[in-house]
């Protein structure tokens, strides 16, 4: 910048100003300043330089609890992301994901990936409460909103009531008459568990949006009598897990006329195993999921819809806002942020065979 401006005979901060603060100059200083950057290959100040000096990153860092390629096949997490890019139209503002998923590293190594991320602020997507990426963002000092989980962390929060929100879809079984039902729900625990979760470790379990979830319907089923509901749980939330659940459930409960669940991916799953077993679904078979992808809706499926892409917005929305104030977290009177949800009915629900 210092010798462009020596070569110009303008002043560097000029030249600053022509890739900052575009509007102090004239047009035609611009030009001359970008052309001649241009002639020497010089692409502007260093990101990383101005960082430091502005203390702005321009950049909006998001905790993912699965792998990186998951935020790109996951529907629910591609629409919640598409609402986080739609919040920063227009901010001058990027995202940096930052993957947290099973398996990636150990929870010593939690603090070191956050701290290495050049961002502005967190939303931190999904993580239980004693999770060492979640403290690792808590110690950046930095404003963080928590989108799903954990609900009680003391910080700026955006969800949904998620023991209310699967109530309607429990209803819809026990008025179509079913009684022996089965319910599969993606990660329960932090660490891994896979396979049939007794009451009593259901209620032990710290990924509480999951746990809310089938909370709800048991509530539901229990009211109606019905209290010999096998819960089933996959730690990895994939077309290869999602199948594998399906077959142990059926295959365990040969008897079940109805599985719910706790997520449209799982949903999917049962419907492939039904398909590859010539099972009639609704007639032999209902089936119920949860978040309203497009690909679930599109196959009829009965589903509780949640506003995923809105998510994302008021998250990134609600980040923009504390990082303009300037807030890294608010303990006393933290905003929060619940959406609603609807059930859509479809065509997997009829009465039991």
């Amino acid at each position: 910048m210092a010798s462009l401006a020596a070569e110009l005979g303008v002043s560097p901060t000029t030249v600053s100003n022509a890739y900052n603060r575009p509007d102090q100059l004239s047009a035609a200083t611009r030009q001359r300043i970008l052309a001649a950057a241009a002639a020497r290959g010089y692409p502007g100040p260093d990101p990383t330089a101005r960082s430091l000096r502005t203390r702005h990153a321009g950049s909006v860092g998001v905790l993912l609890t699965e792998h990186l390629s998951y935020a790109f096949e996951d529907q629910a997490s591609v629409d919640f992301l598409a609402g986080m890019a739609e919040a920063s139209a227009g901010a001058d503002t990027t995202l940096t994901l930052i993957p947290a998923g099973p398996g990636t590293s150990s929870p010593a190594d939690g603090p070191s990936l956050v701290a290495r991320a050049a961002v502005d602020g967190f939303v931190v997507y999904s993580v239980a409460a004693d999770d060492p990426y979640l403290e690792a963002v808590r110690g950046r000092g930095l404003p963080v909103v928590v989108c799903d989980q954990p609900t009680d962390a003391g910080l700026p929060f955006v969800g949904i009531d998620d023991v209310a929100a699967i109530q309607p879809a429990a209803r819809a079984l026990v008025e179509a008459g079913h009684t022996q039902i089965g319910i599969l729900a993606i990660r329960l625990f932090r660490e891994p568990v896979d396979g049939f979760v007794s009451p009593e470790r259901l209620a032990e379990a710290d990924m509480h949006v999951q746990r809310s979830r089938v909370t709800g319907a048991l509530q539901v089923f229990h009211e109606a009598g019905i209290t010999d509901v096998p819960v089933l749980t996959r730690h990895l939330n994939n077309a290869q897990t999602t199948h594998a659940a399906a077959t142990e459930l059926l295959d365990a409960h040969p008897e079940l006329t109805a599985v719910l669940c706790t997520t449209d991916s799982m949903a999917l799953g049962v419907l492939t195993v039904a398909r590859e077993r010539g099972i009639d679904v609704p007639g032999e078979l209902s089936v119920t999921g949860f978040d309203g992808i497009q690909t679930a809706r599109l196959r009829g499926l009965s589903t509780v819809v949640q506003p995923n892409k809105a998510k994302g917005a008021a998250a990134g929305h609600m980040l923009s806002s504390l990082i303009a104030r300037g807030e890294a977290e608010a303990p006393e009177e933290s905003p929060r942020r619940l959406l609603p949800t609807t059930f859509e009915r479809g065509t997997t629900i009829a009465p039991p065979r």
